[in-house]
């Protein structure tokens, strides 16, 4: 099978090396990163203490082990204040924490496996079935094989009810469930503590999340970003991504249910879709 690469272009890369790597992300953020297989990542964020998620990524063991360190596949645009909020956690641990976001950049797998000829860590996308594998290597290389457009990767990313940050959910303003965190693999229950971990447990464990970021199938001409979901004339939520016939929202389930239980129409401005719960990785 011929490879189909789409280089990731909004992607950043934090390198975190040093023996105390481990110790301090175990701490900060909401996935453990103990025990991660060869060729696996871990999806993950830090939070507010208010528990806002601030910052989504992947965190992947340098190939030569977690002693050695880690690399982070974040945001690029928020790259920099990742690594120096990082920085400010890391008192006076043994880690070196370097955002190399302009040397190294990450690319989706969407066909094949890893491609030949490019040094790199090859690493797979945990956060649904179906989303494949991811790359890490110089940027300079990865635009070289890029082979597919990224729209080639939203439509997969939206048919697998992945949500993207910034298109889907605001950062620093969104409650890990809202976005679907414990969903995709992204939170560790059973860790402890970490920032922000006193408000995820209390919605997880008392089942109280209120919005969930949901898809939609839709005939027709796409429903714009950002425009309302509506059932009996009430606002029950708002676009974020679309791709082909899918999209991504998100809803407030009370509001969702009562219009299910009345036999409401949900429209996305004009348009009728049809509601379903993205499937779960974990």
């Amino acid at each position: 099978m011929e490879n189909k690469i789409c280089l990731l272009a909004d992607r950043g890369v934090i390198k975190l090396a040093g023996a105390d790597a481990t110790k301090l992300l175990h701490r900060l953020i909401t996935n453990s990163v103990l025990e991660i297989d060869p060729g696996e990542s871990r999806f993950s964020a830090l939070l507010s203490p208010q528990g806002k998620l601030m910052f989504d990524f992947f965190v992947v063991p340098l190939p030569e082990g977690p002693d050695a360190g880690y690399l982070m596949d974040c945001v690029r645009d928020q790259s920099a204040a990742l690594a120096q909020r990082l920085n400010l956690h890391k008192m006076r641990a043994k880690i070196d924490i370097q955002d190399q976001s302009e040397t190294f950049g990450v690319a989706a797998i969407l066909e094949g496996g890893a491609p030949e000829g490019v040094e790199g860590v090859v690493y797979r996308d945990m956060r649904a079935p179906g989303m494949g594998q991811r790359i890490i290597a110089a940027r300079e290389a990865l635009e070289k094989i890029s082979n597919a457009d990224e729209s080639d990767y939203e439509a997969r990313r939206i048919a697998h009810g992945v949500p993207r940050g910034g298109r889907d959910f605001v950062y620093g303003d969104t409650f890990v469930h809202d976005a679907n965190l414990d969903w995709l693999n992204g939170v560790d229950f059973k860790k402890g503590c970490y920032v922000g971990q006193e408000v995820v447990a209390r919605v997880h464990f008392r089942k109280s999340a209120k919005k969930r970021i949901l898809k939609f199938h839709f005939d027709g001409e796409a429903p714009p970003p950002g425009a309302d979901i509506v059932a009996g004339g009430a606002p029950i939520g708002q676009v974020g991504s679309t791709a082909h016939s899918e999209g991504l929202a998100m809803m407030r389930l009370d509001r969702l249910e009562d219009a299910r239980a009345a036999g409401a129409i949900v429209k996305a401005g004009e348009t009728p879709i049809a509601v379903t719960a993205p499937e779960r990785a974990g």
